[in-house]
């Protein structure tokens, strides 16, 4: 039997699936009716992946990774902004 962490982590795993999903259907639309249900979905998505996320933090099931420090920050952008 899942346990509820598992359970947790699998859903959050399905809304990151579908919010890839929903990005490369919008960036593909040619429909605006089409191109604007699909941001709506996407948007409800990305609510409820973060409150289940926020839920899966409180219980303590998910770990975020510590905070980058500000010298990695300013090198990551400068690589991005150099290109």
């Amino acid at each position: 039997m899942l346990q509820e962490k598992d359970m947790v982590n699998d859903y959050l795993a399905g809304l990151k699936s579908s919010l890839t999903g929903y990005a490369n259907y919008i960036s593909e639309s040619n429909n605006p009716q089409l191109r604007q249900t699909l941001i709506q979905l996407r948007n409800q998505d990305e609510n409820r992946q973060r409150t289940v996320y926020e839920y899966a933090l409180q219980k303590g099931y998910y770990q975020p990774a510590a905070p980058a420090s500000p010298e990695v920050i300013q090198q990551t952008k400068s690589q991005l902004t150099s290109s």
